[in-house]
């Protein structure tokens, strides 16, 4: 859940979160939400595959890209994950037990992605970036971690520890299987496996977790969130990493907010509002 990000030169090494984004049905509708609750600015492109794309930025740094959802695509944030070869990428993941979906393609001054499921059958994007790519984190607004929920935990461990040489360590208590993924010790990624909270029928999905402003607090933008037309979907709770809390934007998209100042020993309880219960 929580969620240092390695150090970084000007490429990161494979298996490093690189980028998030969000699919949406209403465009100006996320972009109002997310610029009001996380402090966004936004550059809106042309782009090849989503044929228009909003890269949102804090300070000038990019933070995200944000694009229309096509017809049938559920509403979400999607993590994309540095690699060094598209290409050898792209014959791993069918070994592996993932689908390619996309590409790899070429984006102009970004770099080549590959659309895929992972192998317990999540969403993920690979890219292989230019050298100049820059990706906002550390700062309030900005990408702090996430989670790979998946009901099948053992499949999304050979998946991505085989394709990035992550080690895998379990970190969940009193019957949770919920795994941290470490390069060179550090932790990258975490991994859950959807409990009760969650019904049977939930597709597996990433749970992106955004840096908050200790002087707002979780609280606080939990409940902006409701007044920018927001759900909480679990109220605030404490954890070792921080008091966070998850919420769905007005398209649906679920993500959680994280003050890392306010990191307790244990675990609070969050009473978890199923969003893919409809």
């Amino acid at each position: 859940m929580s969620l240092g990000m390695p150090d970084r030169g000007p490429v990161l090494r494979p298996g490093t979160p690189c980028w998030v984004e969000l699919a949406t049905p209403d465009e100006a509708r996320a972009q109002h939400f997310y610029a009001a609750l996380l402090g966004w600015r936004y550059d809106t492109r042309p782009d090849p595959v989503t044929g228009r794309y909003a890269i949102a930025s804090l300070g000038g740094e990019p933070a995200a890209g944000l694009y229309l959802a096509g017809a049938g695509q559920p509403s979400g944030w999607t993590v994309h994950l540095a690699v060094g070869n598209i290409d050898a990428v792209a014959e791993w993941v069918p070994r592996l037990g993932g689908r390619r979906v996309l590409g790899p393609a070429d984006i102009p001054h970004r770099g080549t992605i590959l659309h895929a499921t992972d192998r317990s059958g999540a969403p993920v994007v690979f890219w292989q970036l230019m050298d100049t790519w820059r990706f906002a984190v550390g700062v309030p607004g900005a990408f702090a971690g996430a989670d790979l929920n998946t009901h099948d935990g053992a499949a999304a461990d050979v998946f991505y520890c085989h394709l990035f040489g992550y080690t895998s360590m379990q970190i969940g208590g009193d019957g949770l299987d919920y795994a941290e993924w470490r390069l060179d010790h550090l932790p990258v990624l975490y991994r859950y496996v959807m409990g009760s909270e969650y019904e049977p029928t939930a597709q597996p999905h990433w749970m992106v977790y955004f840096l908050i402003d200790p002087a707002r607090g979780t609280d606080s933008v939990a409940a902006h969130a409701t007044m920018l037309g927001g759900r909480v979907v679990a109220p605030p709770f404490d954890t070792p990493y921080g008091r966070t809390a998850v919420l769905a934007d007005p398209g649906g998209a679920t993500f959680s907010v994280i003050d890392h100042t306010t990191a307790v020993d244990g675990w609070g309880r969050a009473e978890v509002d199923d969003p893919y219960d409809d």
